[in-house]
């Protein structure tokens, strides 16, 4: 998987900083996808700088219906069916979703010409294709706000072909099956389990990727044991009330919410415009003092899992 920020900025756009957009490369070998959470005004235009276009896209997830996370939503949607893409789109977010899509494409004359499908939300598993699996926790903001837990399903084992070899199986298409944990009947009459010969399986990538919010209870269970969390840092540990009070974190409570929940590694976003890149290092050194694994994003960005 790889994470592209296409914008990290809080409220409102600096000359640095887009308003909040996020791209997830899924570099599945068989199940490929291009993600995208949130999208705040100005996404499109992110993604001309990058080697993604909106018709790469097949599934966008709204953590919540602020404008900074929405307003570049109908135009996207937009300019996807102009440049005639037929693949379909699906789109994951709060109650008013489907509202705000449909009253903007109707009260513009707009229209797609792709399957567009709009589900709106509640807790819970919102979406599992049997490669990933996707699951909603309510967070704590002024208006109806989701993160996102996606957990990629288990790789299977590698296959001790030197072990079968030992045991008189030759190679060819039997291997396919038992990679596949299959028992096959071999010439002789042995029944032979795919399974007795596959190392333990590989763990499958965690991520969390959390809209706006002051600290709650559900924020532990969104980001435990994950591989890699995306949490606002709307503002310094000095202001931490005037951030709780508007419904965001500081900087010190997202880097102790990644060390209690045992994450591998936190990457902080959602700035005020009040920070320049002075004050975005210091904002970084101060979840630091917390958690080391902690980093930065700024558009564009790129984080390998």
């Amino acid at each position: 998987m790889e994470l592209i920020f296409l914008g990290t900025s809080a409220g409102v756009p600096t000359r640095a900083r887009n308003v909040t957009s996020l791209v997830l490369d899924l570099q599945h070998p068989t199940r490929p996808g291009v993600w995208l959470f949130d999208c705040g005004e100005g996404t499109q235009q992110q993604l001309l700088r990058t080697a993604f276009h909106p018709g790469k896209l097949d599934k966008i997830f709204i953590t919540h219906l602020h404008g900074d996370h929405l307003f570049g939503l109908p135009g996207l949607l937009c300019s996807r069916s102009m440049a005639g893409n037929a693949a379909p789109l699906t789109l994951y977010g709060p109650a008013g979703l489907a509202e705000f899509v449909e009253t903007a494409l109707r009260l513009s004359g707009s229209w797609t010409d792709y399957p567009l499908e709009i589900i709106e939300i509640r807790e819970g598993v919102v979406l599992d294709d049997g490669f990933y699996k996707v699951t909603a926790r309510a967070l704590n903001h002024p208006v109806e706000c989701y993160g996102y837990r996606i957990e990629e399903a288990d790789k299977p084992g590698a296959l001790d072909a030197a072990a079968l070899i030992a045991d008189g199986i030759r190679p060819g298409p039997l291997f396919q099956a038992l990679k596949r944990s299959e028992t096959v009947v071999l010439e002789d009459g042995r029944k032979v389990n795919g399974k007795d010969y596959l190392s333990a399986p590989l763990p499958g990538k965690k991520l969390a990727i959390f809209g706006d919010t002051a600290p709650c209870p559900a924020a532990l269970a969104l980001a435990s044991g994950v591989d890699l969390m995306v949490h606002e840092a709307t503002l310094e540990t000095a202001m931490e009330e005037k951030a709780n009070s508007r419904g965001h974190s500081s900087t010190r409570q997202a880097a102790l919410l990644a060390r209690d929940a045992g994450v591998g590694e936190l990457i902080i976003t959602h700035v005020s415009s009040r920070y320049d890149a002075k004050g975005c290092e210091a904002l970084l050194a101060e979840c630091r003092a917390h958690f080391a694994r902690t980093r930065l994003a700024d558009d564009f960005a790129r984080f390998h899992l």
